[in-house]
């Protein structure tokens, strides 16, 4: 029986299992999250408060998706949709948040009053200890490429991410 698909996304999301995409979800949110290790440890660009913000929906994303991908293992298919929205709604607010510190950085509102660099427990005195530290600010982008910033790029892959997941959840029907 030949069965014609209006899109190319559904003829994939039908083709394979949503286990697949779980899958999928959870190696985009280790690579997203390497990156910004890589560079912060290997570049140079330390991350200012809203950038480690951003960081805890991949965070969440890796253990979430690890418990459905054990959920759709133990037959408990409702459970792993559930998750899986779950998913895709932290990385709704991380894209709005990504947003948000992009406009701070393009100056179009204020930032938080906190995005300053942490004071460390170095021995000495606090005003060495204060004027020894690299202070990061929100509202300074410290890369650009394409005229984006790491937030502007954060905010469209939490979007795709977003989607991805909605889109595993919505065709939750074809789990096995």
């Amino acid at each position: 029986m030949h069965v014609k698909y209006k899109n190319i996304a559904n003829a994939i999301m039908i083709a394979h299992k949503p286990s697949y995409f779980i899958v999928a979800l959870f190696v985009l949110s280790v690579a997203v999250l390497a990156t910004a290790w890589g560079f912060e440890l290997i570049g140079g660009y330390a991350p200012c408060p809203l950038c480690l913000q951003q960081r805890w929906a991949y965070y969440f994303a890796i253990g979430v998706c690890m418990i459905a991908l054990l959920a759709l293992k133990l037959s408990m298919r409702k459970i792993a949709l559930v998750l899986i929205s779950l998913v895709g709604f932290f990385y709704l607010y991380n894209s709005g948040l990504g947003l948000y510190h992009a406009g701070v950085e393009w100056q179009f509102w204020l930032g938080p009053a906190e995005c300053s660099g942490a004071i460390s427990e170095a021995s000495g005195s606090l005003i060495d200890r204060i004027n020894s530290q690299r202070i990061v600010l929100c509202n300074e982008a410290p890369w650009r490429f394409l005229g984006l910033s790491f937030a502007g790029y954060n905010m469209l892959i939490s979007f795709g991410l977003a989607v991805l997941s909605f889109a595993i959840a919505l065709r939750g029907y074809y789990f096995n």
